[in-house]
């Protein structure tokens, strides 16, 4: 069989293979081994995935393009703030997740225009937007938690279903999340904007001689990235029902470790929505894996920088392997 198509195959079911090794390496390791592996922490795993899960469907388009977004985290915790401050006012909650999704947006259009303009590198542009929006979001929040004190469905998207909604399987965030999971990999399949994604991440010059408006992609491009992200901090108000500036700090790696665990290529030009899916559910199976086990925070960065290590080791290992 040809290499490549083999290699092909491995970054294709590796991801999966992977998950159900590292799901079942936990389930013989902890103590209890019935509480691990039943629907309830099957539920909780969908619940806590949302959050990585809905920036690294944004972060897949802007890794597959050949950038990167440092400040996802940040635009995180700002859309969790926003949807806080707005409920606080008195807006409606739709409203109040417009805004939060709004709020992304705009980060990304403002990363995507200094990009693009100042022909700056991503690495730059957005290690410098994630302090800037990081300030941002303290300052809005008065440099404390926004309680908005009212009663919304919000919570309800990535909340523990009662016995009533057991029909459901999953909360809505997750279905959501799975939704426009299907969206986005059409989009990058089968239409005009996801070829040109796809050529800009492989070659860039080529891609513009072939008459792709290079700049006007990139900055469409970090705008939806963006606003996943805004979406992801509409899941995390839904999971804290405040609007904490300091959450979603150092999240952006757990992010970009999804993408790259999935099979997407920080050299740009590879990438898929379904892997970055399994990679968020590795990251999050981990996680709670380190939680059953009683380990404490410092051990799960330590298994956390590890994998983003390994990962991108692969990823050159491949890379060396096609050529």
């Amino acid at each position: 069989m040809n290499k490549r198509i083999i290699l092909l195959w491995i970054n294709r079911i590796g991801p999966l293979l992977a998950l159900v090794a590292v799901y079942f390496l936990f389930g013989a390791m902890v103590e209890n081994r019935e509480s691990f592996m039943s629907l309830y922490t099957l539920e909780t795993i969908a619940r806590q995935t949302t959050i990585v899960g809905f920036a690294a469907i944004g972060m897949t388009m802007i890794i597959i393009a050949g950038g990167i977004d440092l400040s996802v985290g940040s635009i995180i915790a700002l859309s969790g703030v926003v949807v806080a401050v707005l409920l606080k006012a008195g807006a409606p909650p739709i409203v109040a997740a417009l805004g939060g999704i709004g709020a992304g947006a705009v980060c990304g259009l403002l990363n995507g225009a200094l990009i693009t303009s100042l022909g700056m590198t991503p690495f730059i542009v957005t290690l410098g937007s994630l302090l800037m929006i990081r300030g941002v979001t303290i300052g809005l929040s008065g440099k404390t938690t926004v309680v908005p004190r009212v009663e919304t469905w919000l919570p309800k998207l990535t909340g523990s279903l009662k016995p009533d909604d057991r029909w459901q399987i999953v909360p809505p965030g997750v279905w959501l999340m799975l939704g426009l999971a299907v969206f986005i990999a059409c989009v990058l399949r089968y239409t005009r904007f996801g070829r040109h994604n796809f050529a800009i991440g492989s070659n860039e010059a080529t891609a513009r001689l072939c008459g792709v408006h290079v700049p006007w992609v990139k900055i469409r491009i970090y705008v939806i990235g963006a606003a996943f992200a805004g979406l992801a901090g509409v899941m995390q108000f839904s999971r804290l029902i405040v609007g904490d500036p300091t959450a979603a700090q150092g999240k952006e790696l757990d992010v970009i470790a999804a993408v790259v665990i999935g099979g997407g290529s920080l050299f740009g030009g590879e990438g898929s929505i379904f892997g970055t899916l399994v990679g968020a559910l590795i990251m999050t199976v981990i996680a709670v894996g380190c939680d059953h086990m009683g380990w404490e925070n410092y051990v799960q960065m330590i298994v956390t920088g590890g994998i983003i290590v390994v990962a991108v080791a692969l990823d050159r290992l491949r890379h060396r392997m096609e050529t």
